[in-house]
């Protein structure tokens, strides 16, 4: 059971537009592997933004 907090939808469009003959992605038909790999690559994003305070705490 999901809880109602923890709701990330399975990106549907991004798996019916996968590139077909493409060297760089593979393309991935299993569903579950597809939502692992999509998990990977978004927590890789997440790590290679850098971090802007938002100016609520003042040094000093």
């Amino acid at each position: 059971m999901i809880s109602s907090t923890f709701n990330i939808r399975f990106p549907i469009w991004k798996y019916l537009n996968q590139p077909i003959f493409d060297a760089k992605t593979p393309l991935v038909l299993n569903p579950n592997r597809f939502w692992y790999a999509h998990q990977v690559q978004y927590l890789e994003r997440c790590w290679l933004t850098t971090f802007r305070p938002e100016g609520h705490f003042r040094n000093g």
